[in-house]
């Protein structure tokens, strides 16, 4: 064997034998045939035992032996060790065929020239065995004894799944009939994806945005796991699927966090991965093999992995293959051969798969072409894929990936079949549909589909048809429908007035951050003896930036296999400490796995029936510009929580520079429909805030509470002010109040601020006054984002109800009677100021942090950017002047006085706090 040759199948077989040389060649015969007949003798069960015994005794003696990474492109579960498939295989088959029919039926409808809205047909007809046996045999349901099970069904397969409640009565031809027209189709809906927003009975996890599936599946496996070593609820039976395609797992999110499934033992977790060879526009490796390159990414990963290559019909064969003839093409065919095969004829399969050598040609010399052509892959046949669940099911200290070699498009035909565009194809012509009815044996005829090609029947053979009743039973016996989410769950007692006292008295004469504020806000909420249990802190690896290592000797970070090291601080009063019992899920640096675990806690009330309040705080730079895809998954299964940027600001954050200066997250947070965005200046306004976003979620009282709350938070420490005695509640829940009412008579003008800019505003208003005898009132804008909403839906009343009288928004009320011109301002980029320009009648100007941040002081970094409480006071002088209100002067002189085009003039902001 040449090095290129040796280097091409090195991914198949590691390796082990080709860099030694074979010195006995009699001997090693010797040894192999005693091993054969050890095989033939006692099974291989007890050969796996023997081979094992010797690479540990082989350890021991210190003999090197490779790592096994991948093993022969064959199945891994040998046929002597397959249980007997405890189904009705005829019942399974038929309405299977109805399935795939149905599924196919209904995309095909919806690419009816006057819809066209498109769909998939090749995923779920490459992928129903798969799903099938799971839901006959496997997946539990909600009202199952041990909890129900959770399945990420793989996105675009979901017209299977609506074929499925189609004969569960669930779902009436008129809804499948609904397939993608949400809303003018109201009533009678059904979303493209998994979406459980659109369909909140229905759907749990959505999953087509590639490769959030697999994290999400991860971490809520993980989260099952959490729930039950806190003693909140017995998880122990309850398993996570998820079904993934061997495109996906291309996505870097796909691979990035097998390691915590590993490192957790996570063997309540199973992935499925649909092998069709196949992503949305060829092979996923043509030259190569995926289905090696995952099992070896995998089994390195700590993963228990199961292959599932061929059906039954290959078992014979490969018991002829005694010199691994067979087993050596099988090894050196790539993926694009084995796409191609499934393309043409079984004709072709015998002369350019089988002929590869006169032996393996000789072995199927009494087969015909159609018998080879019937050679199935074994993600298509229920007894290799039952015999893999139920292996992944009693596996133990280790979570489990199948890979399932399918065929995309499998029985739809020769237009589909292993297509490189068969993902794209939408509709079937009436030959097609004809063939594909033959090959499922469905009971419809060619009158039926010739009378209107576009609309062909759906089949039902009826309730009371035994194959029916049969698949009810079943799913009844496992617990109930699959997909289902509930929303009913435990009650949830808030927490009273008291554990909001931290933040309503201020810090005193101390100073402290309002990351501070909100810290020492949680741990009392943390307090709380009944609701105290059900936060969950998500924290990646920055708990001691945030002031949160106080809560490590106390809540504790959750491991499931606890603290088996000395610490080396256990001797300082907030050691690190680790506990099966910890409250606190600490992800590491790992910003997308804390989003996932963030919305597996989130979502627990409804796939647990258990509240969970997750509270996520990061390097607000680092979130949605980060994972800001996860959030807006997180917002389709409906997650409930808080989100809180810490170190926020393009200026607040010294020293970090470009990467970690933050000044536009509350503009992607905009984004998000399912995100209620404050940006908070004190301590008591995320005090208030807080107690409205749990009202919200579980008060049981609003009519949206599937909502996340984001709050940005800076590491600036001040004085926190006590809460004013006449505080406007109502405007600081919805985005701006008056903070401090002008102090002088004078020309008018009005400040606009948010955040860590609240106090340069104050410092503003000072100035003006004292200086130029300007009259300013200083607002606090709680947040940009809610008033423009808020603004937003007052003209969508307006324009809807063209007769009625227009509602004012809610910051034009509050500014009513506010004269003079506006000065808007925050840490963050003009345009956040600038989302309630159009709702404020007043002249309106606004300061902000446009471009990249940069390392420096905040006082110089704010005078850089003209945001400071010296940048406020010019700019609205040169307002007033324009209006002739003030000197025409005043705007150069004091341009001039402040030196506001020097960097080192700028006084704004202090040096406390920490820098990274």
């Amino acid at each position: 064997m040449d090095v290129a040759e040796e280097e091409h199948i090195s991914h198949i077989r590691s390796g082990l034998t080709s860099q030694l040389p074979d010195r006995d060649p009699e001997e090693t015969a010797e040894w192999l045939e005693s091993f054969d007949d050890l095989v033939e003798t006692q099974g291989t069960e007890r050969a796996q035992f023997i081979v094992r015994s010797l690479l540990q005794r082989a350890g021991a003696k210190s003999v090197g032996v490779p790592m096994v990474t991948t093993t022969d492109y064959v199945n891994t579960i040998p046929v002597d060790q397959e249980p007997q498939f405890p189904g009705n295989e005829e019942f399974e088959r038929r309405y299977r065929a109805y399935m795939r029919w149905n599924a196919a039926v209904m995309v095909h409808r919806a690419q009816d020239p006057s819809i066209g809205v498109g769909g998939h047909i090749s995923t779920f007809a490459g992928a129903a065995t798969l799903y099938e046996v799971g839901q006959n045999h496997f997946f539990r349901g909600k009202d199952h004894p041990g909890g129900g099970d959770h399945v990420f069904f793989q996105g675009h397969a979901s017209p299977g799944m609506y074929a499925r409640a189609f004969l569960e009565g669930r779902l009436s031809a008129e809804d499948l009939d609904g397939f993608r027209q949400e809303k003018s189709k109201e009533g009678h809906a059904l979303p493209s994806y998994p979406h459980p927003r659109s369909m909140p009975d229905f759907w749990e996890h959505p999953t087509v945005s590639m490769g959030l599936g697999p994290m999400n599946a991860i971490y809520q496996a993980q989260s099952d796991r959490y729930l039950h070593n806190r003693g909140i609820k017995d998880t122990s039976q309850q398993h996570t699927w998820a079904f993934l395609g061997d495109g996906e797992m291309d996505e870097p999110e796909s691979r990035g966090l097998l390691q915590l499934a590993a490192n957790e033992k996570l063997d309540n977790l199973t992935f499925v991965v649909n092998c069709n060879l196949q992503r949305l526009d060829g092979p996923v490796r043509g030259n190569g093999k995926i289905m090696q390159e995952l099992e070896a990414f995998f089994r390195g990963a700590g993963w228990n992995v199961i292959k599932v290559v061929w059906g039954r019909e290959w078992d014979a064969l490969l018991k002829k293959d005694t010199h691994g003839m067979l087993v050596d093409i099988m090894n050196q065919t790539p993926d694009g051969d084995y796409q191609t095969y499934k393309a043409e004829s079984g004709g072709f399969v015998r002369e350019h798969f089988f002929g590869k050598t006169p032996e393996t040609k000789e072995m199927v010399a009494d087969l015909t072409d159609q018998e080879i052509w019937n050679l199935k892959r074994g993600g298509h046949d229920y007894h290799k894929v039952y015999a893999a669940y139920k292996s992944a099911m009693e596996f133990s200290g280790k979570p489990t990936v199948i890979l399932a070699h399918t065929v995309k498009g499998y029985g739809l035909g020769p237009h589909f079949e292993g297509r490189n565009a068969t993902h794209q194809m939408k509709k079937l012509t009436l030959e097609d549909l004809k063939a594909f009815r033959d090959h499922l044996r469905i009971p419809i005829t060619d009158e039926q589909l010739e009378a209107n090609p576009y609309r062909p029947p759906y089949y039902h053979p009826g309730s009371d048809a035994p194959e029916i009743k049969y698949m009810m039973e079943r799913r009844a016996a496992l617990g109930g429908f699959v997909p289902e989410r509930r929303e009913k769950h435990a009650p949830l007692e808030l927490p009273g007035e008291k554990a909001y006292e931290v933040a309503k008295r201020g810090s005193g004469k101390q100073q402290a951050a309002t990351t501070m504020a909100f810290v020492r806000l949680l741990k009392d909420l943390m307090r709380d003896k009944e609701f105290g249990k059900r936060i969950v802190p998500v924290i990646p690896d920055e708990a001691r930036t945030f002031g949160m290592d106080s809560f490590f000797p106390t809540a504790k970070i959750y491991n499931p296999k606890g603290q088996n090291y000395l610490s080396v601080d256990r001797d300082l009063v907030l050691a690190y400490k680790e506990s099966p019992a910890g409250q606190i899920l600490h992800a590491g640096i790992n910003e997308a796995g804390s989003t996932s675990a963030f919305t597996a806690a989130g979502t627990a009330y409804a796939t647990h029936g258990e509240p969970l309040i997750p509270i996520y705080i990061f390097y607000s730079m680092f979130g949605f510009q980060r994972t800001g895809d996860s959030f807006w998954a997180a917002g389709d299964q409906m997650t409930r929580g808080f989100i809180i940027g810490a170190t926020a600001g393009r200026t607040t954050l010294t020293g970090e520079g470009l990467q970690h200066a933050d000044g536009h997250s509350p503009l992607l947070a905009s984004t998000n429909p399912a995100v209620v965005t404050y940006d908070p200046a004190f301590g008591y306004e995320i005090g208030h805030i807080m107690k409205a976003g749990l009202e919200r979620m579980y008060g049981g009282r609003h009519e949206d509470p599937n909502v996340m709350y984001y709050l940005t938070v800076y590491n600036e420490p001040i004085v926190q002010p006590a809460e004013p005695e006449e505080l406007d509640v109502e405007g600081l829940l919805g985005g701006i109040y008056l903070l401090a009412p002008a102090k002088v008579d004078g020309p008018r003008t009005q400040l606009l601020a948010s955040g860590v800019a609240v106090p340069w505003a104050l410092e503003a208003q000072q100035i003006l006054a004292d200086e130029w005898g300007v009259s300013a009132d200083v607002w606090s804008v709680t947040s940009w984002n809610e008033l423009r909403r808020e603004g937003l839906a007052a003209e969508e009343e307006a324009f809807l109800n063209p007769g009625a009288e227009a509602r004012a928004p809610f910051v034009t009320r509050q500014l009513a009677g506010a004269t003079g011109p506006v000065v808007a301002v925050s840490d963050f980029m003009k345009a956040v100021p600038d989302q309630i320009r159009q709702f404020v009648p007043n002249e309106f100007a606004t300061l902000g942090a446009d471009g990249f941040g940069f390392s420096d002081t905040r006082a110089a970094a704010r005078r850089y950017f003209k945001i400071d409480s010296h940048s406020i006071v010019v700019r609205a002088l040169q307002m007033l002047a324009r209006r002739g209100e003030v000197d025409a002067a005043a705007p150069a002189r004091a341009f001039e006085k402040y030196q506001l085009d020097n960097v080192n003039a700028g006084t704004s902001g202090n040096t406390g706090g920490p820098a990274e």
